[in-house]
């Protein structure tokens, strides 16, 4: 371990007989060289300094690992330079206050992109976690109004996740949208569809949503499973025991097929699933699973709604 920020330190002491296989910088934005007169952490020294950097790895065979600043939206810091210049792109994910955290892989010259670890914090430190979907399931309660089980993908992994919403009155006047673990403007347009294709209104109505256990969810396929808790957070109509839910919503109100449809299906029921809610479109297959296909999203306001009316609280 050294404390060294000037390039030429670092690669004079590395580019030797002996040296080390391994390279870790922590952070890149502290590296400058002293051809440039640039401040620290300018693009002109990024550059400069990962370009030393790479070319040391390529001349020794060394792995270098590069860490970079991120920004309060988790992106990295500063130009996209760096992004280009290196192989793989690595990000380190989790909310402050959960176990869990995700290494995702966004980009990757040697292998697919999207592709995520899941670990827990420990008393060892950070360990790997072999069955993530009853991982992030194991503190979910069930009959809960506005819980809804997501049968997701992570690169080629299919993930399992609770998705939570609550939607009460507006205190203020304003209606107020909070979401954590999912884009917001996704949510505005499943929430504008809902109320133009299906007539529940949310104008008036605050609405929260939340992925549980500090996962970042990004694919269209989570449309359906957020209109679902929506829904049934509206109507305080709990989705049946035991089911998960996948597909695309449209502008329109369709809810459309989406891929890997049948490793979804197969992690749900190792899990012990027995009923998807999904496109009506969808052709795979899972033993011992019960399919609710639907081919408009009204189709699912109009079943909770005869659920809550057969069930009432």
């Amino acid at each position: 371990m050294a404390a060294a920020t000037r390039v030429e330190d670092v690669t004079a002491t590395l580019d030797r007989p002996g040296g080390p296989a391994f390279l870790v910088v922590d952070s890149i934005q502290t590296m400058w060289t002293d051809s440039l007169e640039a401040a620290p952490g300018t693009v002109s020294q990024l550059r400069a300094a990962a370009q030393a950097l790479v070319g040391l790895a390529k001349r020794r065979g060394t792995a270098v690992l590069l860490i970079g600043h991120v920004t309060k939206e988790g992106a990295i810091a500063g130009p996209k330079v760096l992004e280009h210049m290196v192989d793989t792109v690595l990000y380190f994910e989790g909310e402050r206050g959960e176990a869990f955290r995700i290494l995702r892989a966004v980009k990757n010259r040697f292998g697919p992109a999207n592709e995520i670890g899941v670990f827990e914090m420990a008393e060892r430190g950070l360990l790997p976690v072999a069955d993530a979907s009853a991982l992030f399931l194991a503190q979910r309660e069930e009959g809960v109004a506005g819980s809804v089980v997501f049968a997701g993908m992570e690169g080629t992994r299919p993930l399992l996740v609770e998705i939570q919403a609550l939607v009460g009155p507006a205190t203020y006047g304003t209606a107020r949208r909070a979401v954590v673990g999912w884009d917001p403007g996704r949510l505005a347009m499943v929430l504008a569809v809902l109320e133009a294709r299906c007539g529940l209104v949310t104008g008036g109505r605050d609405v929260y949503l939340n992925v549980a256990g500090g996962l970042r969810i990004a694919e269209p396929a989570a449309d359906l499973a957020v209109a679902a808790a929506i829904v049934s957070a509206m109507l305080g109509a709990p989705l049946p025991t035991s089911t998960v839910v996948f597909g695309e919503v449209g502008l329109a109100g369709e809810v459309r097929v989406v891929g890997h449809a049948g490793a979804r299906l197969k992690e749900a029921a190792k899990l012990g699933f027995r009923r998807a809610v999904l496109p009506e479109a969808t052709t795979a297959e899972a033993p011992g699973m019960e399919f609710d296909g639907l081919r408009r999203l009204v189709e699912l306001v109009e079943r909770l709604e005869r659920d809550r009316e057969r069930n009432p609280v």
